[in-house]
Protein backbone atom coordinates (compact mmCIF):
# COMPACT_ATOMS: atom_id res chain seq x y z
CA UNK A 1 0.00 0.00 0.00
CA UNK A 2 1.53 3.43 -0.93
CA UNK A 3 2.29 5.82 1.89
CA UNK A 4 -0.15 8.68 2.32
CA UNK A 5 1.08 12.20 2.81
CA UNK A 6 0.07 12.04 6.48
CA UNK A 7 2.05 8.83 7.09
CA UNK A 8 5.16 10.07 5.31
CA UNK A 9 5.04 13.31 7.29
CA UNK A 10 4.80 11.35 10.55
CA UNK A 11 7.83 9.20 9.63
CA UNK A 12 9.82 12.31 8.73
CA UNK A 13 8.95 13.82 12.09
CA UNK A 14 10.18 10.70 13.92
CA UNK A 15 13.51 10.84 12.03
CA UNK A 16 13.94 14.52 12.88
CA UNK A 17 13.23 13.78 16.53
CA UNK A 18 15.67 10.84 16.63
CA UNK A 19 18.38 12.86 14.94
CA UNK A 20 18.35 15.18 17.88
CA UNK A 21 18.83 12.28 20.27
CA UNK A 22 22.41 11.80 21.57
CA UNK A 23 24.01 8.76 20.01
CA UNK A 24 21.67 8.62 17.04
CA UNK A 25 24.23 10.01 14.61
CA UNK A 26 26.83 7.47 15.72
CA UNK A 27 24.27 4.70 15.31
CA UNK A 28 23.24 6.00 11.90
CA UNK A 29 26.85 6.28 10.79
CA UNK A 30 27.34 2.64 11.65
CA UNK A 31 24.82 1.82 8.96
CA UNK A 32 27.19 3.24 6.39
CA UNK A 33 28.69 0.22 4.60
CA UNK A 34 31.97 2.06 4.19
CA UNK A 35 32.34 1.94 7.98
CA UNK A 36 31.67 -1.77 8.36
CA UNK A 37 35.14 -2.93 7.33
CA UNK A 38 37.20 -0.17 8.86
CA UNK A 39 39.29 -2.85 10.60
CA UNK A 40 40.86 -4.87 7.85
CA UNK A 41 41.07 -8.68 8.31
CA UNK A 42 44.64 -9.62 8.95
CA UNK A 43 45.34 -13.31 8.30
CA UNK A 44 47.53 -14.90 10.92
CA UNK A 45 50.72 -16.16 9.36
CA UNK A 46 51.97 -19.33 10.99
CA UNK A 47 55.74 -19.35 11.47
CA UNK A 48 57.54 -22.09 9.59
CA UNK A 49 58.54 -24.52 12.36
CA UNK A 50 60.79 -27.42 11.36
CA UNK A 51 59.10 -30.83 11.54
CA UNK A 52 61.77 -32.35 13.76
CA UNK A 53 61.38 -29.49 16.24
CA UNK A 54 57.62 -30.02 16.51
CA UNK A 55 58.16 -33.76 16.93
CA UNK A 56 60.76 -33.21 19.65
CA UNK A 57 58.43 -30.82 21.47
CA UNK A 58 55.71 -33.44 21.36
CA UNK A 59 58.04 -36.09 22.77
CA UNK A 60 59.23 -33.74 25.51
CA UNK A 61 55.67 -33.10 26.61
CA UNK A 62 54.96 -36.83 26.56
CA UNK A 63 57.92 -37.40 28.84
CA UNK A 64 56.61 -34.71 31.19
CA UNK A 65 53.16 -36.36 31.04
CA UNK A 66 51.64 -33.26 29.46
CA UNK A 67 49.54 -35.48 27.23
CA UNK A 68 47.12 -32.87 25.97
CA UNK A 69 49.91 -30.51 24.86
CA UNK A 70 51.80 -33.44 23.33
CA UNK A 71 48.72 -34.39 21.34
CA UNK A 72 48.38 -30.80 20.12
CA UNK A 73 52.03 -30.74 19.01
CA UNK A 74 51.71 -33.97 17.06
CA UNK A 75 48.39 -32.92 15.57
CA UNK A 76 49.96 -29.62 14.43
CA UNK A 77 52.82 -31.56 12.88
CA UNK A 78 50.38 -33.81 11.03
CA UNK A 79 48.57 -30.80 9.57
CA UNK A 80 51.67 -28.78 8.65
CA UNK A 81 53.46 -31.66 6.94
CA UNK A 82 50.50 -33.57 5.55
CA UNK A 83 51.22 -36.74 3.54
CA UNK A 84 54.84 -36.77 4.62
CA UNK A 85 56.59 -39.39 6.73
CA UNK A 86 56.46 -36.88 9.59
CA UNK A 87 52.68 -36.80 9.24
CA UNK A 88 52.51 -40.59 9.53
CA UNK A 89 54.62 -40.60 12.70
CA UNK A 90 52.72 -37.67 14.17
CA UNK A 91 49.33 -39.30 13.63
CA UNK A 92 50.39 -42.43 15.49
CA UNK A 93 51.82 -40.34 18.33
CA UNK A 94 48.61 -38.32 18.47
CA UNK A 95 46.74 -41.56 19.08
CA UNK A 96 49.26 -42.63 21.71
CA UNK A 97 49.21 -39.25 23.51
CA UNK A 98 45.43 -39.32 23.71
CA UNK A 99 45.48 -42.91 24.95
CA UNK A 100 47.97 -42.07 27.70
CA UNK A 101 45.91 -39.00 28.57
CA UNK A 102 42.80 -41.21 28.86
CA UNK A 103 41.08 -39.35 26.03
CA UNK A 104 40.08 -42.67 24.59
CA UNK A 105 37.58 -41.52 21.98
CA UNK A 106 40.19 -39.15 20.53
CA UNK A 107 42.70 -42.00 20.54
CA UNK A 108 40.22 -44.18 18.65
CA UNK A 109 39.65 -41.46 16.05
CA UNK A 110 43.38 -40.92 15.48
CA UNK A 111 44.03 -44.66 15.28
CA UNK A 112 41.29 -45.09 12.70
CA UNK A 113 42.72 -42.27 10.60
CA UNK A 114 46.13 -43.91 10.74
CA UNK A 115 44.76 -47.26 9.62
CA UNK A 116 42.83 -45.62 6.79
CA UNK A 117 45.90 -43.76 5.52
CA UNK A 118 48.63 -46.28 6.28
CA UNK A 119 47.12 -49.78 6.46
CA UNK A 120 50.24 -51.57 5.22
CA UNK A 121 52.93 -49.97 7.40
CA UNK A 122 54.81 -51.79 10.14
CA UNK A 123 53.07 -49.65 12.77
CA UNK A 124 49.55 -50.51 11.61
CA UNK A 125 49.34 -53.33 14.18
CA UNK A 126 50.17 -50.86 16.95
CA UNK A 127 47.51 -48.44 15.71
CA UNK A 128 44.99 -51.30 15.80
CA UNK A 129 46.18 -52.18 19.30
CA UNK A 130 45.74 -48.58 20.50
CA UNK A 131 42.22 -48.51 19.07
CA UNK A 132 41.32 -51.84 20.65
CA UNK A 133 42.78 -50.89 24.03
CA UNK A 134 40.96 -47.54 23.96
CA UNK A 135 37.71 -49.48 23.61
CA UNK A 136 38.80 -52.03 26.20
CA UNK A 137 39.64 -49.37 28.79
CA UNK A 138 36.07 -48.08 28.56
CA UNK A 139 34.35 -51.40 29.27
CA UNK A 140 31.79 -50.65 32.02
CA UNK A 141 30.70 -52.88 34.87
CA UNK A 142 28.38 -55.74 34.04
CA UNK A 143 25.25 -53.91 35.19
CA UNK A 144 25.50 -51.35 32.39
CA UNK A 145 25.11 -51.42 28.62
CA UNK A 146 27.90 -53.43 27.02
CA UNK A 147 28.26 -51.58 23.73
CA UNK A 148 31.89 -50.76 24.57
CA UNK A 149 32.56 -54.41 25.30
CA UNK A 150 31.17 -55.39 21.91
CA UNK A 151 33.35 -52.81 20.17
CA UNK A 152 36.40 -53.88 22.14
CA UNK A 153 35.80 -57.50 21.16
CA UNK A 154 35.55 -56.57 17.49
CA UNK A 155 38.74 -54.46 17.57
CA UNK A 156 40.72 -57.08 19.50
CA UNK A 157 39.55 -59.87 17.20
CA UNK A 158 40.54 -57.82 14.15
CA UNK A 159 43.99 -57.33 15.66
CA UNK A 160 44.50 -61.08 16.08
CA UNK A 161 43.14 -61.88 12.63
CA UNK A 162 45.00 -59.17 10.71
CA UNK A 163 48.26 -59.20 12.64
CA UNK A 164 48.56 -62.72 14.11
CA UNK A 165 52.35 -62.57 14.38
CA UNK A 166 52.54 -59.10 15.91
CA UNK A 167 53.87 -58.56 19.41
CA UNK A 168 50.40 -57.41 20.47
CA UNK A 169 48.52 -60.58 19.42
CA UNK A 170 49.11 -62.51 22.67
CA UNK A 171 47.84 -59.66 24.85
CA UNK A 172 44.87 -59.22 22.52
CA UNK A 173 43.96 -62.91 22.87
CA UNK A 174 44.01 -62.66 26.66
CA UNK A 175 41.82 -59.58 26.59
CA UNK A 176 39.41 -61.22 24.14
CA UNK A 177 38.73 -63.89 26.75
CA UNK A 178 38.20 -61.26 29.44
CA UNK A 179 35.86 -59.30 27.17
CA UNK A 180 33.87 -62.42 26.26
CA UNK A 181 33.55 -63.19 29.95
CA UNK A 182 32.20 -59.69 30.50
CA UNK A 183 29.60 -60.11 27.77
CA UNK A 184 28.60 -63.51 29.14
CA UNK A 185 28.27 -61.96 32.58
CA UNK A 186 25.81 -59.43 31.24
CA UNK A 187 23.71 -62.19 29.67
CA UNK A 188 23.74 -64.07 32.95
CA UNK A 189 22.62 -61.02 34.88
CA UNK A 190 19.63 -60.50 32.61
CA UNK A 191 18.87 -64.24 32.55
CA UNK A 192 18.81 -64.41 36.36
CA UNK A 193 16.43 -61.47 36.43
CA UNK A 194 14.00 -63.24 34.09
CA UNK A 195 14.36 -66.46 36.05
CA UNK A 196 13.49 -64.66 39.28
CA UNK A 197 10.45 -63.12 37.57
CA UNK A 198 9.47 -66.62 36.38
CA UNK A 199 9.72 -65.54 32.75
CA UNK A 200 11.32 -68.84 31.85
CA UNK A 201 11.39 -68.55 28.03
CA UNK A 202 13.19 -65.18 28.25
CA UNK A 203 15.62 -66.60 30.80
CA UNK A 204 16.35 -69.61 28.57
CA UNK A 205 17.16 -67.33 25.64
CA UNK A 206 19.80 -65.51 27.72
CA UNK A 207 21.38 -68.67 29.13
CA UNK A 208 21.30 -70.21 25.67
CA UNK A 209 23.34 -67.26 24.36
CA UNK A 210 25.93 -67.89 27.04
CA UNK A 211 26.45 -71.58 26.21
CA UNK A 212 26.24 -70.92 22.45
CA UNK A 213 28.51 -67.88 22.18
CA UNK A 214 30.58 -67.90 25.35
CA UNK A 215 30.94 -71.58 26.30
CA UNK A 216 34.64 -71.14 27.14
CA UNK A 217 33.95 -68.50 29.80
CA UNK A 218 33.58 -69.07 33.52
CA UNK A 219 29.82 -68.46 33.23
CA UNK A 220 29.13 -71.59 31.18
CA UNK A 221 28.75 -73.83 34.26
CA UNK A 222 26.12 -71.66 35.88
CA UNK A 223 24.32 -71.12 32.57
CA UNK A 224 23.90 -74.88 32.13
CA UNK A 225 22.53 -75.25 35.67
CA UNK A 226 20.15 -72.33 35.15
CA UNK A 227 18.94 -73.98 31.94
CA UNK A 228 18.22 -77.10 33.97
CA UNK A 229 16.16 -74.97 36.38
CA UNK A 230 14.23 -73.14 33.68
CA UNK A 231 13.44 -76.25 31.64
CA UNK A 232 12.31 -78.12 34.75
CA UNK A 233 10.02 -75.22 35.65
CA UNK A 234 8.44 -75.44 32.18
CA UNK A 235 8.16 -79.22 32.37
CA UNK A 236 10.55 -79.71 29.43
CA UNK A 237 12.38 -82.51 31.19
CA UNK A 238 14.36 -83.85 28.22
CA UNK A 239 16.14 -80.49 27.79
CA UNK A 240 16.65 -80.21 31.55
CA UNK A 241 18.27 -83.65 31.60
CA UNK A 242 20.47 -82.78 28.63
CA UNK A 243 21.63 -79.53 30.21
CA UNK A 244 22.60 -81.40 33.35
CA UNK A 245 24.33 -84.14 31.32
CA UNK A 246 26.40 -81.58 29.41
CA UNK A 247 27.26 -79.87 32.69
CA UNK A 248 28.32 -83.16 34.26
CA UNK A 249 30.44 -84.24 31.29
CA UNK A 250 32.30 -80.94 31.09
CA UNK A 251 32.42 -79.87 34.74
CA UNK A 252 31.97 -83.02 36.84
CA UNK A 253 33.36 -81.43 40.00
CA UNK A 254 31.40 -78.21 39.69
CA UNK A 255 29.03 -77.26 42.51
CA UNK A 256 26.64 -76.19 39.75
CA UNK A 257 26.50 -79.79 38.55
CA UNK A 258 25.69 -80.98 42.06
CA UNK A 259 22.78 -78.49 42.17
CA UNK A 260 21.50 -79.58 38.75
CA UNK A 261 21.74 -83.26 39.69
CA UNK A 262 19.84 -82.69 42.95
CA UNK A 263 17.15 -80.70 41.12
CA UNK A 264 16.56 -83.53 38.65
CA UNK A 265 16.32 -86.04 41.49
CA UNK A 266 13.41 -84.09 42.99
CA UNK A 267 11.48 -85.07 39.86
CA UNK A 268 12.75 -88.65 39.85
CA UNK A 269 15.11 -87.89 36.93
CA UNK A 270 18.81 -88.08 36.25
CA UNK A 271 21.14 -86.43 33.71
CA UNK A 272 20.69 -87.91 30.24
CA UNK A 273 21.64 -86.60 26.83
CA UNK A 274 18.84 -86.08 24.33
CA UNK A 275 20.48 -86.51 20.94
CA UNK A 276 18.17 -84.07 19.18
CA UNK A 277 18.71 -81.27 21.67
CA UNK A 278 20.33 -78.04 20.58
CA UNK A 279 22.61 -78.42 23.60
CA UNK A 280 23.67 -81.85 22.40
CA UNK A 281 24.58 -80.41 18.99
CA UNK A 282 26.74 -77.71 20.58
CA UNK A 283 28.58 -80.03 22.97
CA UNK A 284 28.38 -83.34 21.12
CA UNK A 285 32.09 -83.43 20.35
CA UNK A 286 33.00 -82.77 23.96
CA UNK A 287 30.52 -85.34 25.30
CA UNK A 288 31.69 -87.95 22.80
CA UNK A 289 35.34 -87.51 23.67
CA UNK A 290 34.58 -87.61 27.41
CA UNK A 291 32.43 -90.72 27.11
CA UNK A 292 35.12 -92.50 25.10
CA UNK A 293 37.71 -91.64 27.71
CA UNK A 294 35.50 -93.09 30.42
Amino acid sequence: MPLTFAKSSAIAAVIVTLSATPGFCAWYDSLDPSQWFSEKYKPEVQPDIPADKLYSEGLANLEDRNFEIASQKFDDLDKRYAYSDWSRKALLMTAYSNYEGQKYDDAISASKRYLQRHPATKDAAYAQYLMAMSQYKQIPDVTRDQDRSEKALVALTELVQKYPTSEYAADAKAKIQITRDQLAGKEMEVGRYYLEKRNFPAAINRFRDVVSKYQTTRHAEEALERLTEAYMALGITAEAQTAAAVLGHNFPDSPWYKDAFALLQTGGLEPREEKGSWLSKIYRGVIGRTAAAE
